[in-house]
C-alpha cells in the first residue's frame, strides 16, 4: 500500500484507521472520503473529498485524481440501523460495495472491505464458529455481508482483483461513538459507567458475543493488507476475534475500576433477536495460520485502557465510590 482511498472515513472504524494509516504511510497518501466533512482530525489533518458511495463516477474521479493503489471501503449501514430500513441498507451497502469494487478494478487497486459476524445466522454453529460454515443470516445486514463476501470473491476470481476482508466482531473504541450496531452496548456501557455510575443494557444477561478492541482491529486490517497474497486462501473474509463476553461480565470488570457501578436490563427485542442469531464465540485459526493474526487486548486490559482514555476525554474522575 502506498496511496490509499478510504470511504466512510469519518465513521467508527474509518476515523481511527485514517489517522493510523497516515502515521504509517504519510499524511498526503491517505485520502479520506465521506458524505460530509466535519471538524474531526481525520477530516482536517490530510486530504479529504466528499464522496457519496452510490455515485460511481465521483468515486472513480477521486481515485484517479490521487492515483490510489488501495481502496478501503468502509461506508455502510450497520445491523440495527439496516434492520430498521432494509431497502436503504441494500441500496447503500450493496450498491456502494459494487461501486467501490468497480473503482478498484478501474485503477487496478488492492481492495479491502470489512465483513462481520452478522454474516452468520441461527443455524451456524454457536461455539468456536469455524471459518467455513453455514451462513444463513436472518437480517438484512447479514444478507448484505454474505453477498459482499461472495461479490468480493467474484471480483478476485473473475478479474484478478486483489480483494481482502475480515469478519469483524463488535468493535469497541473510546474515540468515536457507536453508529447503530447490535454490539454498541459494549461501548455505551463505559460512557455511562463514567458519567452516571450505572447502565441499562438493551442486550440481556447471558448473551455472549465476540468483541475486539479497536487497536487490535486496526492492526488486523494493516497486517492482512500487507500479507503475502500467495498465502491467502480465504481472502473474503477471515474470522477474527479477541474476546467473547456477556453484559454482566463487562459490568463486573468495570466494577474493578468503578466500585459503585450497577447494570440493569431493558431488553430491546429487535437487537436481542439479532444478537441471539450470532455466534457465542468464533474460531480465528485460519487468520492466524494464513497471515499471522494476533491480538493484544483481552477484556481486562481493554477495560483498563477504555476507562483511562475515556476519563481523560470526558474530564471525569474514574474513582467513583
Amino acid at each position: 500500500m502506498k496511496r490509499i482511498l478510504i470511504t466512510g472515513a469519518l465513521g467508527q472504524i474509518g476515523s481511527e484507521l485514517t489517522m493510523r494509516l497516515r502515521q504509517i504511510y504519510g499524511t498526503n497518501n491517505v485520502i479520506a472520503t465521506d458524505l460530509k466533512k466535519n471538524d474531526s482530525e481525520a477530516a482536517q489533518s490530510g486530504p479529504f473529498e466528499r464522496v457519496d458511495v452510490t455515485d460511481l463516477n465521483r468515486m472513480v474521479e477521486v481515485a484517479k485524481k490521487y492515483k490510489v493503489d488501495t481502496v478501503m471501503h468502509l461506508a455502510a449501514l450497520l445491523s440495527a440501523t439496516a434492520e430498521a430500513n432494509p431497502v436503504m441498507a441494500w441500496n447503500l451497502n450493496m450498491g456502494g460495495l459494487m461501486n467501490a469494487l468497480e473503482t478498484a478494478r478501474g485503477v487496478n487497486a488492492q481492495f479491502f472491505t470489512p465483513s462481520s459476524i452478522g454474516a452468520f445466522g441461527p443455524t451456524t454453529p454457536k461455539d468456536s464458529t469455524p471459518q467455513d460454515t453455514i451462513m444463513r443470516p436472518t437480517t438484512m445486514y447479514g444478507v448484505n455481508k454474505v453477498a459482499g463476501e461472495l461479490l468480493s470473491d467474484y471480483y478476485y476470481h473473475k478479474f484478478g482483483l486483489d480483494t481482502r476482508g475480515l469478519r469483524f466482531p463488535g468493535l469497541i473504541s473510546y474515540v468515536t461513538l457507536p453508529g447503530g450496531g447490535t454490539t454498541d452496548y459494549a461501548v455505551e456501557i463505559y460512557y455511562e459507567a463514567l458519567s452516571r455510575g450505572k447502565y441499562t443494557s438493551y442486550i440481556d444477561q447471558g448473551t455472549y458475543m465476540d468483541m475486539m478492541y479497536m487497536p487490535d482491529a486496526l492492526n488486523a486490517i494493516i497486517d492482512l493488507m500487507e500479507a503475502d497474497s500467495s498465502k491467502l486462501i480465504h481472502r473474503n473474509s477471515f474470522n477474527v476475534t479477541a474476546m467473547s463476553f456477556a453484559p454482566e461480565e463487562i459490568a463486573k470488570e468495570i466494577t474493578k475500576h468503578i466500585p459503585g457501578f450497577k447494570i440493569t436490563y431493558n431488553v430491546d427485542p429487535v437487537r436481542q433477536k439479532i444478537a441471539d442469531s450470532w455466534p457465542n464465540s468464533i474460531d480465528a485459526k485460519a487468520a492466524s495460520t494464513e497471515w499471522g493474526f494476533k491480538t493484544e487486548y483481552d477484556l481486562a486490559k481493554m477495560t483498563s485502557d477504555m476507562i483511562e482514555k475515556l476519563s481523560r476525554k470526558l474530564n471525569i474522575n474514574e474513582a467513583r465510590a
